[in-house]
């Protein structure tokens, strides 16, 4: 069948109407459209890959996908019939700021925030050009404002960004500022740290002011605040409350932050929709989440990394965050499997900027080693992940109508799921950057 005879008969393209489709499908229009030709397709996770397919795209989206290799010497032909293609990852935690490797432990105080802008748009471009064509961002300066609205424009490349901007954090707990002398904290404290319901009130409607999609709270303690705090809870249960009430009368969900049993159970009693990281949970935990409809993101790469971190002799880790790090980080692959085990619903997240920007994949080993499938990894990293952050409807599978955003691997990754660790195709919004 040619290009040329789908338009004819039209039967390829019902989600499209028949106005839309005459308005784009004369001969001189069809150079606007890309066909790909792809050996295996998933293009929707959790069924089975279809062989010999191709993808039509035109105006960044998918229009159709056609049994066999469609030919038309108007269209944009890409040949990769000897590759594996499935729908762009989705990180759903990431801080796209700053990494151990390109930044410093005194960047707060050195690096202007157009520094930081910068920063993060290489960032990026490198989470983009390692498969993921959307992230959350949940933490972090307000400068990932900026680089939401330069990817939106197609100034610079990326994924596309939900953002968080700074998270509501109490007083000396974890998203706060700590380890320098008094005047210094206090010019460099986030105006969304809160103490008491009314101050966390106005903390929320600050973030959602500031351009938060997503408000992000720190309920317990964590690693890598310079603090002997613990990883307890620290936001307290009617503060959490009135921040999910404020966030919902602002059309803004909630995700926190949470490693201590309490503290995680505190967060989804008052109602917050997801967890990240979780590492304490237990089993009644995991009832507790099922029974609130709440998503975790174990995010275990980041666990693994702080582990390794802390066992250096040489770390650069503050002693404070040494020792949370070596009570974090051994639980967290048990965790996962915990919550696994136990039908937690899991979107991938590796709250990469802990972890090196670009490994992202890294987390699908850890996902597989908690017992889930290579196809279940892939969902939790695509449907899942774009239900979680509310881009389901334009992304996640590649079924007509949503983004052309779109990767592809030499290997099989339902049997190896280290091929998405390598991964050597990646168009987002009909664009490709990345290529054999």
């Amino acid at each position: 069948m040619t290009f040329k005879h789908i338009f004819v008969c039209g039967a390829a393209f019902t989600l499209a109407t028949s106005a839309a489709i005459g308005q784009t499908a004369n001969e001189t229009d069809r150079k606007d459209f890309t066909l790909i030709y792809a050996g295996q397709v998933i293009d929707v996770p959790g069924q089975k890959p279809k062989s010999n397919q191709t993808i039509i795209i035109h105006d960044g989206k998918i229009i159709a996908i056609e049994d066999g290799f469609v030919t038309d010497d108007k269209a944009v032909i890409l040949d990769h019939r000897d590759m594996f293609f499935l729908p762009g990852l989705i990180d759903s935690h990431v801080h796209l700021r700053g990494d151990r490797d390109s930044g410093k432990p005194d960047d707060d105080v050195r690096l202007e925030a157009e520094d930081v802008a910068l920063q993060a748009a290489a960032h990026a471009r490198t989470t983009l050009m390692a498969g993921f064509t959307a992230v959350q961002d949940v933490g972090g300066p307000n400068a990932i404002f900026a680089l939401r609205r330069a990817i939106n424009k197609g100034l610079v490349p990326g994924p596309h960004i939900k953002a968080a901007g700074s998270a509501i954090s109490a007083t000396g707990g974890h998203g706060d500022v700590h380890g320098f002398k008094d005047d210094i904290l206090k010019m460099m404290e986030s105006e969304t740290i809160c103490d008491g319901v009314a101050d966390c009130r106005r903390a929320v409607r600050r973030a959602v002011k500031n351009g938060a999609d997503v408000i992000k709270v720190t309920a317990t303690g964590g690693v890598l605040s310079n603090t002997n705090a613990g990883t307890g809870q620290q936001l307290m249960d009617d503060e959490l409350e009135a921040i999910v009430q404020t966030a919902t009368s602002m059309g803004r969900k909630v995700t926190a932050h949470a490693h201590d049993k309490g503290g995680i159970e505190a967060a989804l009693r008052a109602g917050i929709q997801s967890i990240e990281h979780g590492s304490f949970m237990d089993k009644e935990t995991a009832r507790l989440f099922k029974q609130k409809g709440a998503v975790l993101v174990p995010t275990v790469l980041a666990g693994k990394t702080v582990e390794k971190w802390a066992q250096d002799p040489d770390t650069f880790l503050p002693p404070n965050s040494v020792k949370k790090a070596l009570e974090v980080g051994p639980v967290m692959q048990d965790m996962a499997r915990l919550a696994y085990e136990n039908g937690v619903t899991i979107a991938f997240g590796t709250d990469s900027g802990v972890s090196k920007h670009g490994d992202n994949a890294e987390e699908f080993i850890y996902l597989t080693r908690a017992g889930m499938s290579e196809m279940e990894a892939i969902e939790a990293a695509t449907t899942v992940a774009a239900k979680h952050i509310g881009l389901d409807n334009v992304i996640g599978t590649l079924e007509p109508g949503k983004f052309a955003d779109l990767i592809a691997v030499d290997g099989d990754p339902l049997s190896n799921i280290s091929e998405l660790q390598d991964v050597d195709f990646v168009m987002k919004g009909g664009v490709v950057y990345k290529t054999p």
